[in-house]
């Protein structure tokens, strides 16, 4: 029997943005006019406002507008790829392909962010069921650690689950060696909008012990949002004036410099973090990563004590001695960093997604093939990851 190749995909998505144009080029570098971006919403002007727009789409994307327009057109379209990958998009555009059983791979951070809700639960199984019966060719890609376990609780998607996420631009420096010797020592970053479950007041506390303890530091926070006001009135309450930055909104570039300037991240969201691509960001910097377990990256970019640690969620305690940890061994601050930044170049960027994508769904077509592509990494097999997993694997800070 002839092998099966793809030669085409299709990617819809609510609305294309700078989080999904890396892998999106990279695809397109692969299938050239065989790969479309379907684009089935206009961007909103909060996500335009804070960097996320473009004035000019690539020419692989099909815009909201051409979508209205052309609509029967971008049917054709998705019904003759050979494969689609479909994320927060109206649900009748892959019909027909799952009528024909053609291969479908949702994209879902975790559904269940505020937990399992069990009012929901049955309005939920029945709807998720109908969506995804088993007879289908469906598969998700999870843009989050969590997300297998959250659909396991409805009996889905088993054994039907890979790892995936957000590839931000990976950037690859001539001398990282050269790059880790330039930050600012003991040198903190947190970057997010002010809302209350990405928890910037976290940071702050953390910056009130390291001065408690005599430490000299420097805490950059970039963002904008409603808590501003209270933010700066913990920091003058606290007189952390001299040792706590913070410096508004800034371009990606900005953030990305200001990243390269420093040497530990912290990240301090809680579950409602679905994925948080300013984690591949922080990492492809060479930021030594202090960062939240309920987040959905963490467990699949960091391995804790190896290119970063895990704190766990809303143990301030637990956070702040790994922040100590850090700031007292500055060798092991340059090895995480250097590791979360080979995390990123190594594996967890568009070009390596893409190759692998590729490979799993090719080996699906070809029914009888090994879907394992490997043990770790990008599209491999995504475990049931309970959210009290995290439990600290060595108590390093004694």
């Amino acid at each position: 029997m002839k092998e099966k190749k793809i030669e085409s995909v299709v990617f819809i998505s609510n609305f294309f943005n700078h989080h999904q144009k890396p892998v999106s080029d990279s695809f397109f570098a692969e299938f050239g006019e065989g790969y479309k971006f379907l684009e089935t919403e206009e961007m909103t002007k909060e996500r335009k406002n804070l960097g996320w727009g473009m004035d000019v789409y690539p020419s692989y994307v099909i815009s909201s507008q051409q979508f209205q327009s052309e609509f029967n057109e971008c049917l054709e379209i998705i019904n003759s790829a050979d494969v689609v990958i479909v994320g927060s998009a109206p649900e009748y555009l892959i019909s027909a392909r799952k009528k024909k059983k053609k291969i479908i791979f949702r994209y879902s951070e975790r559904p269940l962010k505020r937990g399992l809700e069990l009012w929901k639960f049955i309005p939920r199984l029945i709807k998720w069921k109908q969506k995804n019966l088993p007879s289908k060719q469906i598969y998700m890609l999870c843009a989050s650690a969590y997300t297998y376990a959250d659909y396991a609780k409805f009996g889905l998607f088993k054994n039907r689950c890979y790892k995936w996420g957000y590839f931000p631009a990976a950037k690859k420096y001539d001398n990282v060696e050269g790059l880790l010797k330039s930050k600012k020592s003991h040198s903190i970053i947190w970057v997010a909008r002010f809302i209350d479950w990405k928890h910037p007041e976290t940071a702050i506390e953390v910056a009130k012990r390291l001065k408690k303890d005599g430490y000299d530091f420097e805490l950059t926070i970039i963002g904008t949002g409603p808590l501003e006001q209270s933010l700066k009135n913990i920091i003058l309450d606290a007189g952390l004036e001299r040792l706590v930055k913070m410096l508004g909104s800034m371009t990606p570039e900005q953030v990305r410099m200001h990243m390269e300037q420093s040497e530990i991240y912290l990240f301090t969201s809680d579950r409602n973090e679905g994925w948080g691509a300013v984690l591949n960001e922080a990492m492809n910097s060479a930021c030594a990563v202090v960062a939240s377990h309920a987040i959905g990256s963490v467990p699949f970019l960091i391995k804790d004590e190896d290119n970063g640690l895990i704190y766990q969620d809303g143990n301030i305690d637990d956070l702040y001695l790994k922040v100590k940890f850090l700031f007292d061994n500055q060798e092991k601050r340059k090895k995480m960093g250097l590791q979360a930044y080979q995390t990123i170049i190594e594996e967890w960027n568009a070009e390596n997604a893409t190759k692998k994508f590729i490979s799993l769904a090719e080996n699906l077509l070809n029914e009888g093939r090994t879907t394992d592509l490997s043990e770790d990494g990008v599209c491999s097999k995504a475990n049931i990851l309970k959210d009290n997993w995290y439990v600290g694997a060595l108590n390093i800070v004694e």
